[in-house]
Parts: C-alpha cells; sequence; structure tokens
C-alpha cells in the first residue's frame, strides 16, 4: 500500500486516489457512528471513549494495523495513509485511542520488534498505550519507573488513554521497556481539558512485566511519530471549524444579508484558509517523511512548530464567530478548542520544536 517510491527525495504532497478512497470510507463511518452530539454526551459519562467506533475502526476496517508490516497481522501501509486516518478523526474529535495505539505504542513496538504484541495492536482487540506523559516531546527526558527483582515500581502520570488499555508499554530505570497487562496497574483518571482523550495516572506496586527491549530507542521512535502524525490530527480540526464557521456565516444573517457577507470577516477567514492551506503542507511533509525516513527530524519540527498555533487559532475563531451558540456546550465548538488546546503541549510545545528545529538546521534558536 505504499504511496510513496524508495527513489523519491520529494515528498508529494497531493492525496492520491488510494487515500481519498481511503478517506471517504473513513468519514462515512464517522458520520454514522460518531455525530457530534453523540461525543459531547460521552464526554459526560465515565466512560468518553467510544468502544464501538474503535471496534468498527480497527475490527471492521483494519485500521490499527496500518502501519504493522503484513507479516505481523497488518495492512503493511505508511504514515501517509495513516495521517489521513487521523485527519478524519481530528475533524469528528473522535474518542478513539488512535494516535496513542495504533501509532505511539504501535511504533514503540515495532523498535522491539515484538511480533506477537504487534499482532495483537493490528488486530484492535488489544489497544496499547506508551506510559509515558503526553506532554513529552521527541528528544525530551521521561519518567521511568523502578525495576527490582522482575517487577515493576513507581507512578506515572498523564498518559493518554490509560483507562482503557489493556497492554502498557513501561520504562523502567534498568533502560528496559517493558509490557505490563494493565489489570496489574492501578489506573486513576486525572483532570484533561480535552474530554475526549482523557489522561490517567499510572502507579505500579510490584507489577509483573515483560522485557521488551531498548527503552530509549522505542520511547523516541514512538514520540517521533506521534508529534508527526499529531500535525494530521490537527489539520482534520483545523479544516473541520474553518468549513463549519464558513457554512454558518452564510446561513447566519443580521441587517437582512449573511454575516459572512462582511468584508471584515472575509479578511479574517481568507487568513485562515491561509494557515490551514499551509498546515496541511506542513502535515503531509512530516507524514511522507516519516514514510520514507528522509529528514524525518526536521520535517516533525516543522510541522509541530506550525501545527500547534493555527489549530488553536481555528478553534478560536470558529467559537468566537458562531457568537452565543458557539458558547454553549450543545454547541461541538468548544470540543474542538479543548481539542486544539490539549493537542499544542502534546509531544511537545510549538516553541519546544522550534528550538529543536533551530538546532537541526544550524541556525540560533528564537527567542
Amino acid at each position: 500500500m505504499s504511496t510513496e517510491s524508495p527513489a523519491s527525495t520529494q515528498p508529494d504532497l497531493l492525496y492520491t486516489e488510494e487515500e481519498e478512497a481511503l478517506r471517504a470510507a473513513v468519514r462515512d463511518l464517522l458520520t454514522d457512528h460518531c455525530d457530534a452530539a453523540s461525543v459531547i454526551v460521552r464526554t459526560e459519562s465515565d466512560a468518553p471513549h467510544d468502544l464501538e467506533l474503535w471496534k468498527a475502526l480497527s475490527d471492521g476496517m483494519g485500521l490499527a494495523g496500518l502501519l504493522v508490516p503484513e507479516a505481523q497481522g497488518g495492512q503493511g501501509a505508511t504514515h501517509r495513509e495513516t495521517s489521513v486516518v487521523l485527519e478524519e478523526l481530528g475533524r469528528a474529535v473522535a474518542p478513539v485511542p488512535y494516535l496513542t495505539s495504533a501509532v505511539v505504542a504501535t511504533e514503540a513496538l515495532l523498535a522491539c520488534a515484538a511480533d506477537d504484541l504487534l499482532a495483537e495492536l493490528a488486530s484492535g482487540r488489544t489497544i496499547g498505550a506508551l506510559a509515558v506523559a503526553l506532554n513529552v516531546a521527541p528528544g525530551g527526558a521521561y519518567k521511568v519507573v523502578r525495576h527490582e527483582n522482575g517487577t515493576l515500581h513507581g507512578e506515572l502520570t498523564a498518559i493518554a488513554d490509560a483507562a482503557v488499555a489493556d497492554v502498557l508499554l513501561v520504562p523502567a530505570d534498568d533502560g528496559g521497556l517493558y509490557a505490563v497487562d494493565a489489570s496489574a496497574a492501578t489506573v486513576t483518571p486525572q483532570v484533561s481539558l480535552d474530554l475526549t482523550r482523557p489522561l490517567a495516572k499510572v502507579a505500579l506496586d510490584g507489577a509483573p512485566g515483560r522485557l521488551l527491549g531498548d527503552a530509549e530507542a522505542a520511547v523516541q521512535r514512538a514520540l517521533r511519530a506521534g508529534a508527526g502524525l499529531l500535525a494530521s490530527e490537527q489539520l482534520g480540526l483545523a479544516d473541520w471549524t474553518l468549513t463549519e464557521t464558513v457554512r454558518y456565516l452564510k446561513e447566519r444573517k443580521q441587517f437582512n444579508r449573511p454575516v459572512g457577507g462582511f468584508q471584515a470577516l472575509k479578511h479574517r477567514l481568507a487568513q485562515l484558509w491561509l494557515e490551514v492551506a499551509n498546515l496541511r503542507a506542513a502535515a503531509r511533509n512530516a507524514a511522507g517523511a516519516l514514510a520514507t525516513g528522509d529528514d524525518t527530524d526536521v520535517a516533525v519540527a516543522v510541522a509541530q512548530a506550525y501545527a500547534a498555533p493555527v489549530a488553536v487559532h481555528a478553534a478560536e475563531e470558529a467559537l468566537q464567530l458562531h457568537g452565543g451558540i458557539g458558547m454553549t456546550w450543545e454547541h461541538p465548538v468548544h470540543l474542538y478548542l479543548k481539542r486544539a488546546k490539549a493537542d499544542a503541549i502534546a509531544y511537545g510545545t510549538a516553541g519546544g520544536h522550534r528550538e529543536s528545529l533551530a538546532g537541526l538546521v544550524d541556525l540560533p534558536a528564537p527567542r
């Protein structure tokens, strides 16, 4: 399913027919199973994750295994196809652990060559979570637990989607990455701004763990893929908020004319459209670089340096330009603003990525 030629030096930012077909299939599924009203209801409950939707995505469409080679039970696709799925999930603020399990945890297992666990995650019947705080950037320091007499001890906080995970991938102080059955850990929900991607504290008190491989290599590979493909989720979010705002302003009338016809609002929307178009290029470039391995660190840093401000700006504009209805709990725009704000610190801040980029291209860091 690869869409990138091995000899290519310039990633193709355009979508292939196969990618557009994948987008259409995912969007149709989300239209039927992930309407805004149901997502809002879920965020008010004790079980915000939509496991029925997750089953439809993973078991029904096989999307949990896109990054897993066919020999290990996956689809053998690339990060480009995965980025298309994340765009659509971002458009719907879908409460499923796709980024954390099908991307981040899967990439960590690929670094460890844990074929049996890869097959389980690829099937979607097992959900994985890397037990590293969501705010940790690629190359950043992360907390580890103590490994003692074959068991693990310690606490890890801000672990995304840990509440729904079946297996936790835990870095330890001996340098190893361990697979821990989630039932052997105490998982306590934490307050999260993004109600569709809840965080949790994971406490291990003598939990048995299976050594998978080197933690540093696995964690850094996973964080890099997570940061790079998060930009596609942010793109989907920004694109939905822009599209929905334009639609609303065409219908909303003031002084007997559509609000969208006012020149000041046209200028704001035009500026936002340019920002989203640039974000699309940055996100596609990051996905292509992850697929080919060409200048990956630079592409990921560029995408994340740009993605968060655009996604937050798009959501803020949507909230403001929707007027009074945008301030209500019943309208879904608040979900997008919260996801955009939470994504702005996930896998590193924009400022942190700009600083990393400066070092990668040998330029002075921004002040």
